[in-house]
């Protein structure tokens, strides 16, 4: 599955981020918890390269909690502050501020001594959908940025003034012009950080399918009331589901679009169980 999506707003961004670098102190980055490595924008990570950073793992209510565990301790010995989060429900937050504090420990004893009370300068980034402007508006205590369950809602650049000493720069979130890993693409578009209208839908629910039998069995099996689904291809683990549903149109055919925008939509809210699609000793990653 080739997934590309650029469009000219992410290229202005890029460009906004660039010339704003010299007043950054630090970046926190808004990762999707259930995919930390494919919601990590290379292009964010090398523009910034140098910078104190800080991980939030956002939907982390929706990951796996022993795979989250390993993360948070993957971070921690790569010299990441990292910290948890359901930015909907306004949970991690202040731990988020606490982390930043800690990052910039080093420049806030330096400024202190110098009588200098400057306010702290953070770039607040992340891909489309993963819960970046929910986080603004929850730091800031109203609604700054814009809001929305389709990628691509925060329409522009902006600087966020909270009452703490803190400023934020918001930025539209930004995906890269090439997903090198086939993977990192399929991802995205499963936790919605990608448009579906872009996708084609029944194949991305059939590699979904696919993942959840092999690995979730348990869960998705439960949710679906399925049986004896080992060894089975997608297209069939979603034709399952679609007659234990009743999705049975004339002909006794089954509305596999619908079945399948059903499977989409019920993991994207956490309806399936607990669910993380990447593991730290699955990949070669990096989180410089």
């Amino acid at each position: 599955m080739n997934i590309q999506w650029f469009p000219g707003h992410m290229a202005k961004t890029r460009r906004q981020i660039e010339e704003k670098l010299k007043l950054i102190d630090v970046v926190v980055e808004i990762l999707d918890a259930r995919i930390p490595v494919s919601s990590q924008n290379p292009d964010i990570s090398e523009m910034t390269k140098g910078k104190p950073r800080v991980a939030v793992l956002n939907k982390a209510d929706l990951a796996d909690e022993t795979v989250t565990k390993q993360w948070v301790s993957f971070y921690k010995q790569n010299n990441v502050e990292v910290t948890l989060a359901d930015c909907a429900k306004g949970r991690g937050i202040n731990e988020s501020v606490a982390a930043v504090k800690r990052a910039l420990a080093e420049k806030l004893s330096n400024d202190s001594e110098k009588g200098m009370n400057r306010a702290i300068k953070i770039l607040v980034a992340g891909v489309p959908n993963v819960g970046k402007s929910s986080y603004i508006n929850r730091l800031s205590g109203n609604r700054r940025a814009a809001v929305g369950d389709r990628p691509g809602v925060t329409r522009g650049q902006q600087w966020i003034r909270l009452k703490s000493g803190i400023e934020l720069l918001d930025t539209p979130g930004i995906l890269w012009p090439k997903f090198e890993d086939e993977t990192v693409g399929l991802h995205l578009a499963f936790t919605g950080s990608i448009k579906d209208e872009i996708i084609d839908t029944e194949l991305l629910a059939c590699k979904l399918a696919e993942f959840l039998n092999q690995n979730y069995r348990e869960l998705f099996c439960a949710r679906y009331k399925l049986e004896n689904t080992e060894g089975l291809q997608g297209f069939e683990l979603v034709e399952l589901l679609g007659r234990k549903r009743g999705f049975v149109v004339s002909g006794g055919e089954i509305d596999f679009l619908r079945a399948s925008n059903i499977l989409l939509d019920e993991f994207r809210a956490g309806k399936i169980g607990r669910i993380s699609l990447e593991k730290p000793e699955d990949l070669e990653v990096s989180v410089q």
